[in-house]
């Protein structure tokens, strides 16, 4: 097939997009492939919709090939089924609610668990239908408060979904293993650096979670690994090594110290240094943070959270322990109403006795000693001892995860890296099921439960992510499995007899089976030459000044290597070049 530039709806730029972040965004507005509509909502061209199609295939081919089936559930979702499941609450503002005219509540998917749970509930009734995988390749929705960087991060994306259907945990062992397979081999075939890590399940639910991270500086994943021992997780999953408790007989007595102007931990280490006559280091202060958090559907309550003062509180880490509820830092009204809060000397003490739920970093651990808030302006308390002068609500993985920090594992040290999450595989388990009694009779003629799997790969952001892992100063490169067209095809001679000799070749490569873009246009080489590199084709094929002598150019866009070869070996040298 030929598609001639000339008649090819595209308007290449060169200049990058104001709005534009990272490369992926760049290159794929100034190439012609997607359009900006709204904040995070894009229009797909000609040429970026032959790439989607093109990663629909690969995904489809594979989900296909795990016995997996393909169904397709509306967009446009009735608010009961995720009453039933409380996530119409718990998905807070990211969700997209609407009306109709008669004032029924709707909502615009952000994810089909329940829609899924129904349909098999609706379809089928006995242990002979089991097992079964259905998927779908859909449009979601999520009023992401921060929509950036294109394609990767919108409020209208497409998603392939699958949900696993078992009657037993061993064959949602067997299903999350086939996907997980799959999921290996679609990243693959794609060209996309990848690494799986562990993950929370956040507001799917469910137990085992692994996600899928394309590696990239553009991401706004962080996760671990250990490089003695392979293991990997997103920072919102993994678990501190807490130290070993330390006996608490013989420590001595906790005391009460003047330490104005020290809000902070850094003034706090100055002047602890200068009471106890040596270095003090901010591992040995307890920092104390206060937030509000709300469940579903409840009221705001405070929380205080205790962490070594050498870390930080890392935001996405606190938020996914406390899912589904929300999180909100303290206002000055919040500290008006709670006089005991002294700012800057929070301790331990006032929160526990005046009721507020106190959680701690797991390296606070008993009979660990704490220079931490007295609770009163100037004032810390040296010497607090964990287990004995306080006893803490719990544990809560709050802290930062630094490089060097020890692996869960006890294997070795942990080292950081940026990603972008492609894929996301949970075992749901019942919930789901549970929530809308999906029942099945089974073969002894009593009531079986499924059990589910849950399994996602953002296709649209795959897209930005080939384009974000491939793209070189030039432009985009696309790999063979996924580029709009196998062949790019330039005219760089306006002889007549040269162009004449292209339409003949052009003719000949698509005769042969070759996806053809035809670079037909009365425009310079110079321009030619660089939408061809911008635009991305894994192969370029000049006609140009050599034609005279009976050649052809042949461009590799990955490796930048050029050869001539002979008109006559033209067809088959391309078709050696391309075949998948």
């Amino acid at each position: 097939m030929i598609t001639r530039m000339s008649h090819l709806f595209l308007r290449t730029l060169r200049d990058d997009p104001a709005d534009a972040e990272v490369a992926s965004h760049k290159l794929l507005v100034r190439a012609g492939y997607v359009r900006r509509i709204a904040p995070g909502v894009y229009s797909w061209l000609p040429l970026g919709l032959k790439v989607l199609r093109e990663v629909e295939r690969v995904v489809r081919e594979e989900m296909n090939g795990i016995g997996a089936q393909e169904i397709s559930l509306p967009a446009l979702l009735p608010r009961d089924p995720y009453e039933t499941t409380n996530r119409w609450t718990e998905y807070g503002p990211g969700l997209f609610r609407l009306q109709d005219r008669k004032g029924g509540d709707y909502l615009l998917g952000p994810t089909h668990e329940e829609m899924f749970a129904l349909t098999v509930k609706g379809e089928y009734n006995s242990y002979k239908d089991f097992p079964v995988t259905l998927y779908q390749i859909q449009t979601k929705y999520r009023d992401e408060e921060r929509p950036r960087a294109g394609i990767l991060r919108g409020r209208e994306f497409t998603m392939k979904d699958s949900y696993s259907f078992d009657l037993t945990d061993e064959g949602l062992a067997e299903s999350y293993r086939a996907h997980r397979d799959a999921y290996e081999r679609i990243f693959t075939r794609l060209g996309v650096k990848y690494v799986i890590v562990s993950a929370t399940s956040g507001a799917m639910g469910g137990s085992a979670s692994e996600e899928f991270l394309a590696e990239s500086p553009a991401g706004e994943d962080t996760y671990v690994r250990c490089v003695e021992s392979g293991y990997a997780a997103n920072v919102e999953a993994v678990k501190t090594l807490a130290p070993t408790p330390v006996p608490i007989e013989g420590q001595p007595e906790a005391v009460v110290h003047d330490t104005p102007d020290t809000p902070t931990i850094d003034t706090l280490v100055t002047v602890s240094s200068q009471i106890l006559g040596r270095e003090v280091d901010a591992s040995e202060t307890l920092k104390n943070i206060l937030v509000k958090v709300r469940q579903p559907g409840g009221e705001w309550e405070l929380l205080g959270i205790g962490v070594p003062g050498d870390r930080e509180v890392d935001d996405k880490r606190l938020e996914a322990s406390l899912e589904p509820a929300e999180v909100a830092l303290l206002g000055e009204a919040d500290f008006a109403a709670n006089p005991f809060l002294v700012k800057g000397y929070i301790g331990p003490k006032a929160l526990l006795a005046n009721g507020v739920r106190y959680l701690v970093d797991p390296r606070v651990v008993d009979g660990s000693s704490w220079i931490t808030g007295a609770d009163e302006h100037g004032k810390h308390v040296f010497g607090f001892v964990a287990g004995r002068d306080f006893t803490p609500d719990g544990t809560i993985e709050a802290a930062e995860v630094r490089d060097g920090d020890p692996s869960p594992d006890g294997a070795g040290p942990l080292v950081s890296a940026r990603g972008i999450e492609i894929g996301h595989v949970f075992q749901l388990g019942s919930k789901y099921t549970d929530a809308f009694d999906v029942n099945v009779l089974g073969e002894n003629g009593k009531p079986v439960r499924p059990t589910m799997g849950s399994y996602g790969i953002g296709v649209s952001r795959l897209v930005a992510v080939v384009a974000e892992q491939q793209h070189d100063d030039k432009g985009l490169r696309w790999p063979a499995e996924i580029a709009p067209f196998d062949v790019h095809l330039v005219i760089a001679n306006k002889d007549e007899q040269a162009r004449a000799g292209a339409e003949a070749l052009a003719q000949e490569l698509s005769d042969a089976g070759v996806d053809l873009l035809f670079d037909d246009r009365k425009a310079s080489p110079g321009v030619k030459f660089k939408d061809s590199e911008l635009l991305g084709m894994p192969l370029v094929v000049v006609v140009g000044r050599g034609f005279a002598d009976g050649h052809v150019e042949l461009r590799d866009r990955f490796t930048g290597e050029a050869r001539e070869v002979p008109v006559a070996d033209a067809v088959s040298e391309v078709l050696a070049a391309t075949r998948r």
